[in-house]
């Protein structure tokens, strides 16, 4: 695999993997108006997936549309950040999960917007629209709960304890990274730590909430190492199309 299609589909399928993660939430989120903002952020990552997939599916060279790379791969040749695969938990712990991927990916694509492959510069370029009004709504929330009752102060700080671990993978540099950031195509991942870091910092410090200490990262999702959530996530998203293969309707 060449080391842009492995860098595309990446972040296809952090945004895709999100994006059904948030689905979730459909029918269950604590109020009707946070129902309909977990599913417009759904959409958003879901529509972005589409886009990069597509271009995936053309970098690849075999055919294969944004259905099939989304539907038929396996746990094992998903790219996905770890984080974005872990349970939603309540309502506290999918904002926390969400704020730190949403602020990742407002630096990221704002980097990409800069990118010597064109394709990419305008996914983008659409994408960062879409991102920073999700910023805005996870960090609005974390605030909210952050510094609102005892009781969700000390739930979201236990769930900010539990997924921090997982963000050391966002900046776990290697070849593919260092290779597409030679060649212009993404932004360093050093830049974009110094950046999310002070974005993160800034919304813990008005949450009143405290910063967990980094540790030892094990997974790596982006390589295709995945938690085991991650398998009962595509086993419900993709039993329609294999059980139906090329069906259409």
């Amino acid at each position: 695999m060449s080391a842009r299609l492995e860098y595309v589909l990446r972040l296809a399928d952090t945004s895709l993997v999100l994006g059904q993660r948030l689905g979730e939430w459909i029918g269950h989120a604590p109020a009707l108006e946070e129902d309909l903002g977990l599913a417009n952020l759904s959409l958003d990552l879901i529509g972005q997936a589409r886009l990069l997939l597509t271009y995936a599916g053309e970098i690849e060279g075999r055919g294969r549309n944004e259905d099939d790379l989304a539907m038929s791969r396996d746990q094992s040749d998903y790219r996905n950040l770890a984080l974005a695969e872990q349970p939603n938990g309540d309502f506290g712990h999918t904002i926390v999960r969400q704020v730190l991927i949403d602020a990742f990916q407002l630096e990221l694509y704002e980097g990409l917007q800069r990118s010597t492959d064109a394709r990419l510069a305008e996914i983008a370029h659409k994408a960062l629209k879409e991102t920073r009004y999700h910023f805005r709504y996870s960090a609005g929330w974390l605030i909210r709960l952050g510094d609102g009752t005892e009781e969700s102060h000390r739930r979201v700080q236990g769930s900010l304890d539990s997924l921090w671990r997982f963000t050391r993978e966002l900046f776990a540099e290697d070849d593919v990274d260092r290779e597409m950031a030679s060649a212009g195509v993404a932004p360093q991942l050093a830049d974009l730590e110094l950046r999310w870091s002070a974005h993160i910092d800034e919304v813990l410090k008005e949450a009143t909430l405290q910063r967990p200490a980094d540790v030892p990262y094990v997974w790596h999702g982006k390589r295709g190492q995945h938690t085991e959530h991650l398998g009962y996530l595509l086993a419900e998203m993709q039993f329609l199309h294999r059980a139906y293969p090329g069906a259409s309707w």
